[in-house]
């Protein structure tokens, strides 16, 4: 017999928002301004979810303060335009509603918590979300297992109980951060992730209508 799941976290990019185009964008801008190689769209694609300097490492190379410079660039541009070159992906607000009629529901990105906060704001997505947890401004928190440490912390003060979180993302960074916690992933399989990287979920979602049954089977009942 499972238990329901107390609280649902909820990646953003590739999970909620088809942001890839305002990111790739405004990464491969801010790399021609500082004349380094831009990779080609399938490698860009790789910057969306994980954190930006995490990408500029693995994808382009590029790492300590060269990296903070792409990093200062891409921010600047993002924050004015790129954020809302972006499009909630076909009926994941439906999807979202229904969820939130069964537990509560906090959003978990590795993008800028100040961002995530401006993005769901102008989508409308902002009250469907008890907390919303991100990145800090610095990257001292950037990493997925920390942004659930802040999101279940924020839950917390709310007096959310979260006693059987799951977790809800597109890529291994969000499965990976949910095992660090002992917390259960479901893959949004619409998003940029590869199949491997369904590798230790405990459910694969093909599109975001499924998800309300997939977390309604809740959690297995042992630690």
């Amino acid at each position: 017999m499972n238990l329901p799941y107390t609280v649902v976290l909820v990646d953003l990019d590739g999970t909620v928002m088809d942001s890839a185009p305002g990111i790739t964008r405004t990464l491969a801008v801010a790399l021609e301004e500082l004349g380094l190689p831009v990779p080609p769209p399938s490698r860009l694609l790789e910057f969306v979810g994980p954190p930006i300097l995490d990408g500029l490492r693995d994808v382009a190379g590029i790492e300590g303060a060269e990296a903070r410079q792409v990093l200062d660039r891409y921010r600047a541009r993002y924050r004015v335009t790129g954020a809302f070159e972006a499009e909630p992906y076909p009926g994941v607000r439906e999807a979202l509603e229904a969820l939130g009629r069964t537990a509560p529901l906090a959003i978990a990105t590795s993008k800028p918590e100040s961002v995530a906060v401006r993005i769901l704001e102008h989508f409308g997505f902002a009250p469907l979300f008890t907390v919303i947890a991100g990145a800090s401004d610095d990257e001292t928190r950037s990493e997925k297992a920390d942004v659930i440490t802040r999101a279940l912390e924020l839950l917390v003060e709310r007096g959310v109980d979260v006693s059987r979180p799951v977790m809800i993302g597109d890529r291994v960074h969000d499965v990976a951060g949910a095992a660090a916690h002992g917390i259960p992933a479901i893959l949004a399989s619409w998003g940029y992730g590869a199949p491997e990287e369904a590798a230790g979920t405990v459910a694969i979602a093909a599109s975001p209508g499924e998800l309300p049954a997939l977390v309604a089977a809740g959690a297995p009942d042992h630690p």
